[in-house]
């Protein structure tokens, strides 16, 4: 399919509007006065104050002490492992819920990879059909489950050595955190979901962060494996619904950085292609595809050229307005420009990487801004990666130059 790419044409913006475009930490909820009324009102009156009212004749009327000591509190009940198969209504609340993030709902402590297998084995059924992990669920279906097995939820303090090393990872890669949301500096090379033979991914080191109600963190988005940089995180179920609902309906705002080669023209611009899955015998690329043909999805990027070094390279910004497989590296490829390093689309014959630049995968998912659950805008940076890092002072890139991609519109 040709390519279609239109200059952008922004209208200047007023002063509220650039003030408004300048990153801002998330604000915080207002406290709330006393309950029961505003702030500085008084409090309800407590049967402790009738009582002191009663006089001594009514107090001398009391219980003993022994009938007036609290009852021992009850210990909670261990909930029932589904040793049987279950047939449940996806309720109200549920529509719209992936099945695997449905099971983990539904069985708090429930492995990752035991939903994977249940699910890829058909134990799983939706109104009697097989289904994949990633499927939706509509209110009123019938959900058929197969005895599961639960992970106990560890006590805290009970971390092994090996857990507690993960806990420290995922801080040390922790970019913006509050009680709802977790951003991570995901490093290149490790994935964010697990696959085959894999063994180390973010979802899997998450398990460690899960609360005494056996919730984990959830997976708001995904990046792929060699790409590098800010990576959104759920820790409540609440942020969860919002912050997928906030990518659903585009609200959130995604910046990239990335190495191409030659200079691309116009300097900033819009490709719109549709893509398509084509699967390989040992691996799987996205294709630009046709609208109407079978599994092909519509796709749009913004970009727009930050700074070139001696026209051989050249430093891009790019804004998805979508969020398909390998967009990016697929759109750019398309455009005679893929990214430095990528393994799968960068096929330009008699090229070779300038010395000293790493032949890895030279792009960083630069930033991430979206509305906060509870109020006000999350807005989250990376810095660039070593091995990118080292090809900027390398080329002699500016990485504190103004970033144009700040013009292009939204949709």
């Amino acid at each position: 399919m040709s390519r279609r790419i239109k200059r952008m044409n922004p209208k200047p913006r007023s002063r509220n509007e650039r003030d408004d475009a300048r990153p801002h930490q998330a604000r915080s909820a207002k406290k709330a006065g006393p309950r029961g009324g505003k702030q500085g009102s008084k409090p309800p009156r407590f049967a402790g104050e009738r009582a002191e009212r009663r006089g001594p004749e009514r107090a001398e009327r009391r219980p003993p002490k022994a009938a007036q000591e609290k009852p021992a509190p009850v210990k909670p009940v261990e909930p029932l492992l589904p040793t049987k198969v279950q047939t449940v209504t996806v309720t109200a609340d549920e529509n719209n819920m992936r099945v695997d993030r449905f099971l983990e709902a539904r069985f708090p402590g429930l492995s990752f990879s035991h939903i994977q297998r249940v699910v890829r084995k058909g134990e799983l059924r939706v109104d009697g059909k097989r289904v994949d992990s990633k499927d939706r669920l509509e209110e009123g279906q019938s959900v058929r489950i197969p005895p599961l097995k639960l992970d106990a939820p560890k006590a805290v303090g009970e971390l092994s050595e090996a857990a507690q090393k993960t806990l420290k990872a995922l801080k040390e890669m922790t970019i913006w955190e509050d009680d709802d949301v977790l951003v991570l500096n995901k490093p290149a090379g490790l994935a964010v979901q697990g696959g085959s033979g894999m063994t180390r991914h973010i979802d899997q080191m998450l398990e460690v962060m899960r609360d005494a109600k056996g919730q984990k963190p959830r997976l708001v988005h995904r990046i792929d494996r060699e790409t590098s940089g800010c990576l959104l995180i759920a820790k409540t179920r609440f942020a969860a619904s919002h912050l997928t609902g906030a990518f659903r309906s585009r609200s959130a705002r995604k910046v990239y950085w990335a190495l191409v080669p030659g200079l691309p023209k116009p300097k900033q611009g819009r490709i719109s292609t549709f893509l398509a899955k084509e699967e390989g015998e040992d691996d799987t690329i996205m294709r630009i595809a046709q609208h109407g043909d079978e599994g092909a999805s519509h796709a749009v990027t913004y970009y727009a050229v930050v700074e070139t070094a001696g026209n051989k390279l050249t430093w891009v910004s790019l804004k998805p307005v979508t969020g398909r497989t390998h967009q990016l590296r697929a759109h750019m490829a398309h455009v005679g420009h893929p990214i430095v390093g990528d393994p799968k689309y960068f096929n330009i014959e008699n090229w070779q990487l300038p010395g000293g630049l790493q032949n890895r995968l030279h792009l960083l998912a630069r930033r991430i801004v979206i509305p906060h659950p509870r109020g006000g805008v999350i807005d989250a940076t990376a810095p660039l990666p070593p091995h990118m890092q080292q090809s900027w002072n390398l080329l002699g890139l500016d990485a504190t130059r103004f970033d144009p991609i700040e013009n292009a519109p939204e949709e």
